[in-house]
């Protein structure tokens, strides 16, 4: 679905990150592990067309993707980020949003509203006030506000981080279930191991603003290298 080769992103003449070569598969689930400041975001930025690297070479769906990013391809992307950052309006019009800036017709805006807003089990908030939403309803009203644009790639960011454990748990269960039946090829960012081992086919590893270990999500916790094992080991001592 999407390749990079020979990334480089520098910024200030510091290089931010360093990624010879990186594949994602058509359809895969992949995860990124790192600690604070190692270049996850910046990575997730490159792979959804927000950031231009300074050099290298990016491919979309085998076509080589040079200069300025196409709105048709762009449209092929969703994210959702840790914040939900949702409207002063309904929950409603908040999910409709991005298919009325398309100028999709009305009746297939309903349509598709209503269908994920029934997906997310929030459609009984349909008519409230998306400021008021508790963190979880909020965090699935964003979801489908990116999923109703129906992305072949949907990128999340520490999405599940501020939500509390039985939250937390039912949403990744759901999204999981959404994800597998539609096969939407998706890469999440987290601090969270156990959110990468059930919701993740594979894992990036990222440190410093290299890519230290790259494989299937069981492979790489049950055989880490050196730098993959530390790392865990340091997320193990804050966790217990």
């Amino acid at each position: 679905m999407i390749t990079l080769e020979n990334i480089l992103v520098k910024k200030k003449d510091k290089t931010i990150l360093s990624v010879p070569h990186f594949s994602l598969s058509k359809g895969s689930t992949c995860g990124i592990m790192g600690p604070n400041g190692a270049g996850k975001s910046t990575l997730l930025k490159t792979l959804s067309f927000l950031e231009r690297p300074s050099s290298g070479t990016i491919t979309f769906q085998g076509a080589e993707i040079t200069g300025s990013v196409s709105l048709e391809t762009r449209r092929h992307f969703a994210v959702a980020l840790q914040q939900s950052l949702l409207l002063d309006t309904s929950v409603y019009q908040n999910v409709a949003l991005g298919l009325k800036l398309r100028n999709r017709p009305k009746r297939e805006i309903r349509e598709r509203v209503e269908f994920w807003l029934q997906t997310f089990s929030i459609s009984h908030l349909s008519k409230k006030n998306a400021l008021q939403l508790s963190g979880g309803e909020a965090q699935r009203v964003n979801l489908a506000r990116a999923m109703v644009l129906g992305p072949k790639v949907l990128f999340l960011d520490e999405p599940f981080s501020a939500l509390d454990f039985p939250t937390k748990s039912k949403l990744i269960k759901d999204l999981k279930d959404i994800i597998n039946k539609t096969e939407t090829t998706t890469v999440l960012i987290s601090h969270d191991l156990m959110e990468i081992k059930y919701f993740t086919e594979n894992l990036a590893i990222l440190i410093d603003g290299q890519i230290k270990q790259y494989g299937a999500t069981a492979d790489v916790l049950s055989n880490p290298n050196a730098e993959t094992a530390a790392f865990i080991g340091e997320w193990n001592k804050m966790l217990y």
